[in-house]
Parts: C-alpha cells; structure tokens; sequence
C-alpha cells in the first residue's frame, strides 16, 4: 500500500515536527526532538541543503496526509497561477475538505477527518462529499450528515474544538454541525513551522 498507515509519531520523530496536530486535549508521549529507533541514530550528520529541502517537503506531505504524485500535482497547479507559489500552495492544503473537517472541529487529527469524508459521514452545501481532495470554496457550508451525528468522536472532537477555539477563518456552528469556509487563510494565519520556500526551491530544481 503506497499510503502509509503507520504511526504519526514516528514521521514526527523522523522530521522533528509535530504532524499529529491533535485538537482533543489528550496526552502524547511523542517526542519530536528524539528521532526513531531503540537507541537512536548511530551517529549525527548535518544534513545537505538537498537534504533539508527535502525534510520540508516530506513533512509537510505527511502532514496533510498526501500521496507525491497528489503533492507533486498539487505544487504545479500552484506554480501555473500568478501568485506566490509557496503561499498558494499551503492555501490550496488548507481548502482541502479533508482539512477543513479537521479545521472545524469534526475530527481530531487529519486522518481522522479523511476517514469521515471517506465515510460519507461529511456534506458540502447540503450534499454528500466523499472526496478527501475536495476544493472548498470560501461561502460553502460543510456540515455532518444527520446518521453520523450521534458519533462520539465527532461529539467529543466539537466540544474539544470549542473549547480550544477555532481559526477565525471558519465558522462553526456545533449545535447544527456545521460550519462555513469565510476566506482563505493568510499566511501568517498557517502554521509557522512551515518553510514552504525549501518546497518550491526542491520542485524548481
């Protein structure tokens, strides 16, 4: 299976970024800045300006759960537009369905929320979306299907999520499950452990 199904924690050890992102309050015993294996890596190396592009690239695919033909796809349509690639690209991530599920409380972590839209527990605009790779468009409404709606992680997932408070580029709405994409994100409003610079320096290559 070209999908890797593993455990997060270890790509997070590997890239030393948090690609969990958990919005539920729960406890973790990952440790990002211990990378994998028993003891460890056997010795140090710096690694090469290749190799850091790289890192970024690779985290940042796993962190919003991407295949490198579906990445790699989603850079050139990025790169064809008239604006900054990078910026463009991380906005495109966010507009996923997949992750605006995540963003609006109905999941806890990324996968989880691709497997509700996969699920057909998920609806955009009144209709049943089974498409991770979805485009949201800002003024579409992305609500929970009525035979889901008594799942507990979805319940327990909005009521962590409205307690921890959600981006102020969606509005949520957790007493009718639902909520609304307002605008895309800024970019000072996305993750600020993203070098998405090394990204697009790896592709022009």
């Amino acid at each position: 299976m070209a999908r890797y199904i593993g455990p997060t924690c270890v790509k997070s050890r590997q890239y030393g970024k948090d690609l969990e992102s958990k919005t539920r309050a729960l406890e973790t015993k990952c440790d990002i800045n211990n990378p994998p294996g028993q003891h460890g890596p056997s010795r140090k190396r710096r690694p090469t300006n290749y190799g850091l592009m790289l890192i970024e690239k690779q985290a940042l695919r796993y962190k919003y759960c991407l295949l490198e033909k579906q990445f790699r796809n989603l850079y050139q349509k990025a790169a064809r537009k008239k604006a900054a690639t990078g910026v463009l690209l991380l906005q495109m991530l966010e507009s996923r369905l997949d992750n605006i599920v995540y963003r609006m409380g109905f999941a806890c972590t990324r996968r989880e929320a691709r497997q509700l839209v996969t699920h057909k527990a998920m609806m955009v605009n009144g209709k049943a979306v089974n498409i991770p790779s979805f485009f949201v468009k800002p003024g579409d409404i992305v609500s929970v299907r009525e035979r889901a709606m008594e799942q507990v992680r979805i319940i327990d997932s909005l009521k962590q999520a409205e307690d921890k408070g959600w981006v102020e580029w969606v509005e949520v709405d957790a007493k009718k499950f639902s909520g609304e994409l307002k605008r895309v994100p800024d970019r000072d409003e996305l993750p600020s452990d993203i070098n998405e610079q090394l990204v697009v320096e790896l592709y022009s290559k």
